[in-house]
């Protein structure tokens, strides 16, 4: 496993790291008891970074993720969660009120089973843009609620996650210079869509460390295909789907091909995937081990065409 610089936190991340979002069964059904023994493969296979949140599963994730930690010592792994997006009875909710950003830190300790969290993010901020205050309120409020725990030693580093670069910059660029430390964006450093590398200048001469979330762009580079809630527009879908059926005709599974694009990169410094399959960590180990094929990534990239960097709204 490759180990990388994380911006200016001091910290160094493994190249894969694992996302805890399927242990709260949010993709489909889990085995708890097999979930737990996941994270422990992952922890085995060199990962350190764990990503999590309350709201995956509506607090199940934090939960079955808890007792999966409650096995491990405290010092194999560098832990990270997040506030501001929350969910009961299949409701989704946001606050990123200070208030609450701070009870849920606190919350998500005990449902966690540590008493320090090394990373909180503020969750998914473009929903913060469209209620009362904007993304004003997540520099005004939600973050000085952040770095205040920082300073009583509850957390370690404060981060901001979205789907939307934009937004993540406009929080950096008017936040007090080093309240932001770490960014989490998610569909843009992969196969279909490499926007990402386009501001990685920007995020290092700020001295932020960078996680690129879902290699497999939430299903669209998979040979299984996207679910039905899927927002990719369906032009992008199609795309997908046939440079996936290119892949399987050589031999070469897209997803093996995706994972090795999305950790090729040296300066984003961790990417994030996430299951609930222990088979499923082994098998994305491996195929980060082995060399990546460069002639069939450019293939592959010309099928996608000019569906290549089309995003969507967040969900």
């Amino acid at each position: 496993m490759d180990y990388r610089p994380f911006g200016r936190t001091g910290l160094r991340v493994s190249a894969l790291s694992f996302g805890a979002s399927s242990l709260g069964g949010v993709f489909h059904d889990i085995d708890e008891e097999r979930a737990v023994a996941t994270v422990a493969v992952a922890l085995d296979g060199g990962m350190n970074l764990i990503d999590v949140s309350p709201y995956y599963g509506h607090y199940r994730a934090e939960r079955v993720l808890g007792r999966a930690l409650r096995k491990l010592p405290r010092d194999r792994y560098i832990l990270s969660t997040k506030v501001g997006r929350y969910g009961h009875d299949g409701i989704n909710t946001w606050d990123y009120s200070a208030r609450r950003a701070t009870e849920s830190v606190y919350e998500s300790m005990e449902r966690l089973g540590v008493d320090y969290i090394d990373l909180i993010h503020v969750h998914d901020i473009e929903f913060q843009a469209s209620l009362p205050g904007g993304l004003q309120k997540v520099v005004s409020e939600t973050l000085p609620a952040l770095v205040e725990l920082k300073q009583k030693g509850i957390v370690g580093h404060v981060g901001i996650t979205d789907l939307q670069i934009d937004n993540l910059r406009w929080v950096i660029d008017h936040s007090p210079a080093g309240m932001v430390e770490t960014v989490l964006n998610f569909c843009h450093y992969c196969l279909c869509d490499d926007a990402l590398a386009d501001h990685l200048d920007y995020f290092e001469a700020h001295g932020i460390g960078l996680i690129n979330a879902s290699p497999l762009s939430m299903g669209l580079l998979s040979q299984r295909g996207v679910p039905a809630w899927h927002p990719a527009p369906n032009a992008l879908v199609e795309a997908c789907r046939r440079a996936s059926d290119y892949c399987r005709a050589r031999g070469y599974p897209i997803e093996k091909l995706a994972m090795q694009y999305a950790v090729s990169n040296p300066r984003i410094p961790s990417t994030l995937f996430s299951s609930a399959n222990p088979d499923n960590v082994r098998r994305n180990l491996e195929y980060i081990s082995e060399p990546i094929d460069w002639q069939l990534v450019a293939e592959v990239q010309d099928i996608i065409g000019q569906q290549r960097r089309v995003t969507w709204a967040n969900s």
